[in-house]
């Protein structure tokens, strides 16, 4: 089920900070023409699943994979009974992968592996572990889940982009470059969050006027630039107030707020509670998951 539909743009609402959203979809249910900034990656496992992009109609048999790429239009067709991983897979995660942005363009339209390609069992055990990480939440599942996209885009990437690309030649249309500008600015604001970031620097990146640029970008992302910006903080702070040794204060400053009052307020309405509580919180989930040798080896310490 789309959840929230702007046009034909879908806002994905991720999973706490995995960036990602999976689920084991079974709804009878067919998916209007839309496109989102997401990565898609939709492995059937009971009865085939329709999708088309381009009006050229794929047709995945249980155990195939499609992968489709960033800002790509699609629709979804399910058949009367069936069942189908999917996974919403947050752009920024590749192109933090040294290497792998340069041949994201190369995914277009789409990627679809069959069961009887020689990396399929390789994805699809992938896919599977992905899966166990991501219901089971253990210590450091954001890491495992990162370094397993990282050993699926490698395999896509060798074995699947010499194949096939003839339809690779069929023009994107305006809005696709449009949405690789933007790409271009969340990848930037990412790595630069920190940094005193205007409006008009942004809108020089994607060559438009600071007005143009925050109607665009806010059709592109759902959010204006400013609250993608605080968002992307705030994200940067939650690391930071995992470091007992700083202050409240210091993880602000670090995280590019020019006062505590502000950070305070944006951490109060993004994660619902304070950078205090939320350090807390922190730090009773450690407490519990730590084993018991250690606790008890740790107050020994502190007693001496």
């Amino acid at each position: 089920m789309i959840e929230k539909l702007i046009g034909t743009r879908e806002i994905v609402d991720h999973a706490d900070d995995l960036n990602l959203r999976l689920y084991i979809n079974k709804e009878v249910e067919d998916y209007p023409m839309h496109w989102h900034t997401d990565i898609e990656i939709i492995m059937a496992l009971e009865n085939e699943y329709t999708i088309v992009i381009d009006k050229i109609k794929y047709v995945i048999n249980p155990g195939d994979i499609i992968m489709i790429p960033s800002g790509e239009i699609h629709e979804l067709y399910a058949p009367p009974s069936g069942k189908r991983l999917i996974i919403l897979v947050d752009n920024s995660i590749l192109s933090s992968m040294n290497g792998l942005e340069s041949i994201s363009n190369s995914f277009y339209p789409c990627i679809v592996v069959r069961q009887a390609d020689a990396c399929h069992k390789q994805l699809a055990d992938i896919l599977k572990r992905i899966t166990e990480e991501y219901f089971r939440r253990a210590p450091l599942c954001q890491a495992s889940i990162y370094s397993l996209f990282l050993s699926f885009f490698v395999i896509i990437g060798r074995n699947c982009l010499g194949r096939d690309r003839a339809i690779s030649s069929i023009r994107r249309n305006k809005q696709h470059q449009y949405i690789d500008k933007f790409l271009n600015v969340c990848k930037y604001i990412n790595e630069h969050c920190t940094e005193d970031i205007t409006v008009d620097k942004l809108a020089a990146m994607a060559g438009f006027s600071k007005y143009h640029f925050s109607r665009l970008f806010y059709e592109f992302s759902g959010v204006t630039y400013y609250e993608y910006l605080m968002k992307r903080r705030i994200m940067h702070a939650e690391r930071l107030l995992c470091d007992p040794n700083l202050s409240i204060v210091e993880v602000a400053m670090q995280s590019g707020f020019n006062s505590l009052a502000t950070f305070n307020r944006n951490f109060r309405a993004i994660k619902k509670c304070t950078p205090s509580t939320y350090r807390s919180m922190y730090n009773a989930k450690v407490f519990k998951r730590a084993p018991l040798s250690e606790i008890n080896e740790k107050n020994l310490s502190q007693s001496e």
